[in-house]
């Protein structure tokens, strides 16, 4: 698998987790759910899950923009070792905030790995 293959595909991830992040407020019943939380926890949570949805929107368009200098330069190296460390972590937060032991956490936290997986093979590919 090439370098700009792998990061087409972290584009692709970002790309989902964008999508999945749009649908936090019906899947988590946010309307009712975060009605029962203070208005700065409300405000808080809201703001912080527009924030990732851009963040991830703006990795997914870098990564099919700007596929080769991801792959080739310094500055590309950084950004993909950057998301890679944002999904290692994301993965060990995984661990001390959501201890559930349910088939779909598991996926999610598996879905977190590939993040980190794909994000950082491009950098020992050459």
């Amino acid at each position: 698998m090439t370098p700009e293959l792998l990061i087409q595909l972290a584009g692709l991830h970002s790309l989902s987790f964008a999508l999945f992040h749009l649908g936090f407020w019906k899947l988590f019943d946010w309307k009712h759910t975060l009605a029962r939380s203070s208005v700065a926890n409300r405000a808080i949570m809201q703001i912080l899950n527009l924030r990732l949805i851009y963040f991830f929107l703006g990795v997914a368009a870098a990564c099919f923009v700007f596929t080769d200098e991801l792959a080739r330069t310094v500055l590309g190296h950084a950004v993909l070792g950057f998301m890679s460390l944002f999904w290692v972590g994301r993965t060990m937060e995984q661990f001390v905030f959501l201890r559930i032991n349910r088939p779909l956490v598991h996926a999610l936290t598996a879905l977190f790995v590939l993040g980190a997986l794909l994000f950082a093979l491009p950098l020992f590919l050459r």
